[in-house]
């Protein structure tokens, strides 16, 4: 009885230890990914989601960690809990197969002393278009690692994407730097995703026009393209579509044939697009249209293919979100080369999709006033939104809002985040982020479900309509009281937590409800009450009556500071 006994109990240890054992799915689903989770696509990170509040160090800052020491307090004051950290590939292998990670290093240990997390962006081959990142050995070595060149055969500060000697180089430096990540925070999770390059893509010209690359513009489009957008054509963006259509929709052809001209042979690209060949009226609407597209096109292909193998031999490693950054097309630069022709931009979102499918998001630098607009456009062929550059003044205080609320962003980043007049403790970035950080959980919960959306208003766009539940509401600027002046801009989150109940939270704002159904009868407030989240539970404060509610009308939320409303409505005749 006794054997049996031990047999037993021997067997139960030896099935509770091989149990507890986790599977190498479990071990990849507990490191930090993108995760489709209702209605939102969501960062998890251990286990849970995740909204980033983050902010964008300047370029060199994070080469000193001495520099960096009086940062990071500066930025968990500001409530930011992720830093988005440059790392350069002339730092960590400053020789050809010799790595010195003691920055990076630096770099975790001190984010983890100051509860904060890390996005890292890899300053490889490019960064804003140029290749300045590169160690000396690449740079020197103009023969193994070649330049692109303009049309006078002129060298661009620019490595080609046609270098397999380049693409190597750069992946086997980014599979080292993610296998170190991994050896010193594969437990610990503090660095949760990584940028590949820096806003991609040739400056000064439309499209590298070395030997090389003029050969292969020459040549056929790559049948991977071609069956991609043969399978994805009734998906394929619209701008885009449009003009493989316009060339005759062909399956097949050289690039010119399959997507239209490029730049026309001797036209110089202007430095901005103040200048010719745009015209006045072009300037305002030129740069949502697509210029010398076959030019752009085939720099994106080239461009996602490199950067594909690149971020596959760093998943490979240590496989954490990946996702790339692009400098937009905008009005003072609509036209290939004045902004980085061939990165992910909006407008060839399908090529870098067939591209490079190792990615996890293609993602804007945002520092245009079209804000709604290319948030919509990012958000398209499945694409989750996650903005990893923008404004840090009041403006960028409030895009945050539309960008949490509308449209489901994994996360937003001011640019130069240590700046003294956005770090500053009382700045618009600073009160906004530790009003949201308090809101966090209830955004994520409606996001997943649906029932949330947001706004930002300025002076160009003082009122927007959202259609949230069974309701409209009609989101404007709040009417000043005394001699209290108009803010520039103002925002708010809305959350619908039942029929007819939402939570309304930010500043600026006055929200008027109506219901548009046939059925409807007038749509009264049966109740209003000002409130804070603490620990994630509602603390009720004031009933709100009277002149608070505008007799009735509608609520109020004063432009002074964030707060929080919770209304419910009826239906009256």
């Amino acid at each position: 009885m006794k054997k049996i006994t031990k047999l037993s109990t021997l067997l139960f240890l030896v099935v509770t230890c091989v149990c507890s054992i986790p599977s190498a799915d479990a071990q990849v689903s507990s490191l930090p990914h993108l995760s489709k989770e209702g209605a939102a696509t969501q960062l998890i990170v251990d286990g849970r989601p995740f909204l980033i509040l983050g902010g964008e160090l300047h370029n060199s800052s994070s080469s000193s960690l001495e520099y960096m020491q009086v940062i990071w307090p500066r930025l968990a004051a500001m409530h930011v809990n992720v830093a988005l950290t440059p790392v350069s590939w002339e730092l960590i292998e400053p020789q050809e197969g010799k790595f010195d990670f003691a920055l990076v290093d630096g770099l975790i240990q001190q984010a983890r002393r100051n509860d904060l997390h890390i996005v890292f962006l890899w300053f490889g081959s490019w960064k804003n278009g140029v290749s300045t990142y590169v160690p000396a050995w690449v740079k020197t070595d103009y023969a193994r690692f070649p330049r692109a060149r303009d049309e006078a055969g002129r060298p661009l500060e620019i490595l080609s994407t046609f270098s397999a000697a380049s693409r190597d180089a750069d992946a086997h430096a980014f599979a080292a730097l993610m296998r170190h990540i991994r050896e010193v925070d594969g437990q610990n999770h503090t660095v949760l995703m990584m940028q590949v390059e820096n806003e991609v893509g040739v400056l000064g010209e439309s499209r590298d026009r070395s030997p090389v690359a003029n050969e292969a513009f020459a040549k056929p489009v790559p049948p991977e393209l071609m069956q991609y957008l043969q399978k994805h054509k009734d998906t394929l963006i619209p701008e885009f579509r449009k003009v493989w259509e316009d060339a005759g929709g062909k399956t097949s052809g050289t690039w010119e044939q399959v997507f239209g001209p490029g730049k026309p042979k001797g036209l110089a690209v202007p430095v901005r697009t103040l200048s010719p060949p745009m015209t006045p009226e072009e300037h305002e609407t030129g740069w949502r249209s697509l210029h010398w597209p076959a030019d752009e096109i085939f720099m994106a292909w080239q461009y996602s293919r490199y950067i594909n193998q690149v971020t596959q031999a760093g998943k490979a490693e240590y496989n954490i979100p990946m996702y790339v950054n692009a400098w937009l097309q905008q009005r003072d630069h609509a036209w290939p080369g004045t902004y980085p022709s061939g990165g992910p931009l909006p407008q060839v979102m399908d090529v870098w999709h067939a591209g490079a499918p190792a990615l996890d998001m293609l993602s804007p630098d945002l520092y245009v006033q079209e804000f709604d607009e290319l948030c919509a456009r990012y958000m398209r062929s499945s694409n989750a939104l996650f903005i990893p550059e923008s404004a840090g003044d009041a403006r960028g205080a409030a895009n945050v809002f539309a960008a949490f609320g509308q449209y489901a962003a994994v996360g937003y980043s001011p640019f130069g985040i240590e700046n003294p007049s956005t770090a500053a403790p009382d700045g618009p970035m600073a009160k906004a982020y530790e009003f949201l950080s308090q809101l966090s959980p209830l955004i994520l919960a409606h996001q997943q479900k649906g029932t949330i959306a947001g706004v930002a208003l300025d002076k160009d766009h003082p009122a927007k309509k959202i259609q949230i539940g069974d309701y409209t509401l009609n989101v404007s600027f709040a009417r000043s009281w005394g001699t209290t002046p108009a803010p520039d801009y103002a925002a708010a989150i809305i959350m619908a937590t039942s029929d007819g109940e939402y939570l309304i939270a930010g500043k600026g704002v006055s929200v008027s409800f109506s219901c548009d159904r046939p059925e409807c009868l007038a749509t009264g407030l049966a109740s209003v009450e000002e409130g804070a989240f603490v620990g994630g539970l509602w603390v009720p404060g004031r009933r709100l009556n009277g002149d608070e509610i505008m007799s009735g009308s509608g609520l109020r939320l004063p432009g002074e500071n964030y707060t929080v409303q919770k209304v419910k409505l009826y239906q009256y005749r």
